[in-house]
């Protein structure tokens, strides 16, 4: 009321003196209130991947006068500056186990980070162009806005959900896709990702807290998955919108939902059943369980598998090579006598999945053989090869890299080939190349070659200097085979007439491939003693207990092979409750050594070991033991079919997301994807993470068949039921 009075008799006319009074004093009290109230805004922002090492700034209510404010000013921004940079440089030089290189995704921040730093030293810039005759008044009006842009600019950051530096689930053509039908209705009280604010005591700092992986309070209500691939979708893969009439049912390229899918995937409309078990699945599986309507159609052009009553079979003396796949690969080793199936010959790639009883005859001779089912492959054999057993995943093979480290695989078959190998500057067999070990073998056999393109790729062979040991047009199986081998040195490259195509930068990481387009350059053999590849490894079984020289931490791989073989033999295979000899197909969702799989190998099991992209890169090692894995992002689908997989494992997996996923929800949604009905699931984590996931899993239907709990940790062995309401 004093001030509404005072305002009144100052409009009348008493002189030019006491208005300027009252302007004075009105002053005075707007730059009192806001010294009290404001704390400084000048912090660079930049986007992070985590957040446990940011502490919550402290205010400052000192107030200073206007020159020493100003160095202060520039002194605060030009360490934060400085800390930034520091900050992104550790971030670029970090190693992880030594020579062990990290994964793709962090070799790509810096860039990004130096954008989105350079964007705000610009804003800062703009913000010091002021006018000095009212700049206390523009400096509390610009910290305003500047506070309020910055807030705008962290909730759109909050809501693209950087992920490996990209946008989770964007990818290209992705962008016109909408949200997937069928959500589930979440009805969270208490969102996960809300970083919570609390005082230490100790320190009288305010710190961030994460909230839970799971929320304790969250109710879950399922729908099924309303999609045109029915119960053989597989989201990352096929196309769920408008967008397919232009451009064909599946994607050129892995192309995720923007929100992961939150429904659940219909068993076939003809029913299901309990798989054959292993060995008997390597003749026949049910029809009913791998049904296609282009499956269907295929049997009739191909006599290596025949539908018999409700079974699927597979006759031992028929296959896609003429005179039997025993013959083909008996005519293989006397062209190379030096490739000896099952001792330097381990772990093979073969691309198609045209046939699988040549992995199912390779298997015989002790060779893991991990299949790659092409995109395009509308007939499904890659699900049928899954469903017999044999090691299989599912992807597209065009303009990415695929998801493996350098120079891994033995040998690498495709056979009864149609690749242009040749085509847009040889790229795709560029990528042969840098995952094939040095010195190691691409068998390629064709059913009929014209000129043109034998000559083409006999041109792209001989410029990335690969020898043609071998090649014969068999009689019996009426196909040309040709064996190429990789070098095993670099001085070749020296000698090339033409460089072309050149060798890559010094820069690039060979093992660098999730989301990674491939290169139309020749990596370089590795030369040095700490680096994987250099040496061929030990014959098999020796290579599964061998530590090369490259490995550091070698203590670490021992101690985890010690460490499962313990829990397998005295806690998995008796005190579970799994029938072991239903489980064919395993994933170690967060392998490191592969000291589970190994711990494995007896029961007539294979593993797909799966490391995931922001984990340590230990997959080099684990393909030198002889056993097979895959990098995988697991904040988006698997690339697999639904049904896939007997028994999933999952050692402290969640618990090691460190929040990265928007919906850690949707990797259980997958898991009930990928998992068989009556499969296992096998999770060992802390209790804070296991009581909501059991709860998550009573809401799936699964049955809880053992909780164990101590010291904070914990263990939860449930199956899927086949029936679901």
């Amino acid at each position: 009321m004093a001030l509404a009075r005072f305002g009144r008799q100052v409009k009348r006319q008493h002189g030019v003196c006491v208005k300027m009074t009252a302007v004075a004093i009105l002053g005075l009290c707007f730059i009192f209130v806001w010294s009290m109230f404001s704390s400084p805004s000048n912090s660079v922002t930049v986007q992070r991947e985590s957040f446990d090492d940011i502490a919550e700034p402290v205010a400052s209510s000192t107030i200073v006068s206007k020159s020493k404010g100003k160095d202060i000013e520039k002194h605060d921004a030009n360490d934060n500056k400085k800390k930034v940079e520091s900050s992104l440089k550790k971030k670029d030089e970090k190693k992880v186990n030594g020579s062990l290189p990290l994964p793709a995704h962090e070799h790509k921040s810096g860039k990004k980070n130096e954008k989105h730093v350079s964007k705000r030293k610009k804003d800062k810039d703009k913000s010091k162009l002021s006018n000095e005759v009212s700049k206390e008044n523009q400096e509390n009006q610009e910290q305003e806005e500047s506070q309020g842009e910055e807030a705008e600019k962290e909730n759109e950051d909050e809501e693209e959900v950087v992920v490996d530096d990209k946008e989770e689930g964007l990818d290209g053509e992705s962008e016109e896709k909408g949200e997937m039908e069928g959500d589930a209705d979440v009805d969270e009280s208490v969102d996960q990702e809300t970083q919570e604010m609390v005082e230490n005591e100790n320190e009288g700092k305010k710190r961030q807290i994460k909230g839970p992986v799971f929320d304790p309070k969250a109710h879950y209500s399922w729908k099924q998955c309303s999609t045109r691939s029915k119960h053989n979708y597989i989201p990352c893969i096929d196309v769920e919108s408008g967008f397919t009439r232009l451009h064909g049912y599946r994607h050129r390229e892995r192309t995720c939902p923007k929100a992961p899918p939150m429904c659940l995937v219909p068993l076939p409309h003809d029913g299901y059943d309990s798989p054959v078990h292993w060995p008997e699945s390597k003749l026949k599986v049910l029809y009913k369980n791998v049904a296609h309507p282009k499956l269907a159609a295929y049997m009739k052009n191909h006599n290596w598998l025949i539908k018999s009553g409700e079974y699927l079979m597979f006759p031992q003396n028929q296959s896609e090579f003429k005179g039997g796949v025993v013959h083909y690969l008996e005519s293989i080793e006397e062209m190379v006598p030096d490739i000896e199936w099952g001792k330097n010959i381990r772990v093979v790639l073969d691309v198609g999945c045209s046939d699988s009883s040549f992995v199912a005859s390779l298997l015989d001779k002790d060779v893991l053989t991990l299949s790659l089912g092409l995109k395009d492959d509308l007939v499904d054999l890659a699900q049928v090869s899954l469903e017999r057993g044999f090691a299989t995943f599912v992807s597209p093979f065009a303009r990415r890299s695929l998801p493996f480290p350098s120079g891994v695989f033995d040998a690498i078959h495709c056979g009864r080939c149609t690749i242009p190998w040749h085509a847009h500057e040889g790229k795709l067999l560029l990528e042969i190349n840098r995952i094939l070990r040095p010195g190691g073998y691409f068998i390629l056999s064709t059913k009929h070659d014209s000129i043109e393109e034998e000559n083409a790729m006999n041109t792209l062979t001989s410029s990335i200097c690969w020898n043609i040991l071998a090649h014969k047009t068999d009689d019996v199986s009426e196909v040309g085979v040709k064996i190429y081998q990789k070098p095993e040195s670099n001085d070749i490259y020296v000698l090339r007439r033409r460089i072309n195509p050149p060798l890559c930068k010094e820069n690039e990481n060979p093992d660098a491939s999730w989301y990674i387009p491939m290169k139309t350059c020749l990596h370089t053999v590795p030369s040095a003693i700490e680096q994987h590849g250099t040496e061929w490894p030990e014959e098999w079984p020796k290579r599964l207990e061998t530590y090369p020289d490259w490995l550091n931490n070698k203590e670490k791989a021992i101690d985890d092979t010690k460490h499962w073989k313990d829990i397998v033999d005295k806690s998995y295979l008796t005190g579970l409750g799994i029938v072991w000899s239903t489980i064919r197909n395993v994933m170690d969702m967060k392998a490191t050594y592969g000291g589970f799989a190994a711990a494995l190998l007896q029961q007539k099991i294979w593993v797909m070991n799966v490391v995931p992209v922001h984990a340590p890169d230990t997959l080099p090692f684990i393909f030198e033991r002889g056993l097979v894995g895959i990098y995988h992002d697991w904040c988006e689908p698997f690339g697999t079919y639904p049904r896939s997989y007997d028994l999933l494992h999952a050692d402290h997996f969640f618990s090691r997301l460190k929040n990265r996923c928007k919906h850690p929800v949707s990797i259980v949604v997958e898991m009930d994807r990928i998992l068989r009905p009556g499969g296992w699931v096998v999770v060992r984590d802390k209790v804070e993470i296991l009581d909501p996931l059991e709860a998550i899993l009573r809401s799936l239907r699964w049955e809880i068949r053992m909780t164990y709990s101590q010291n904070k940790e914990g263990i939860i062995c449930a199956q899927k039921t086949i029936w679901r309401p």
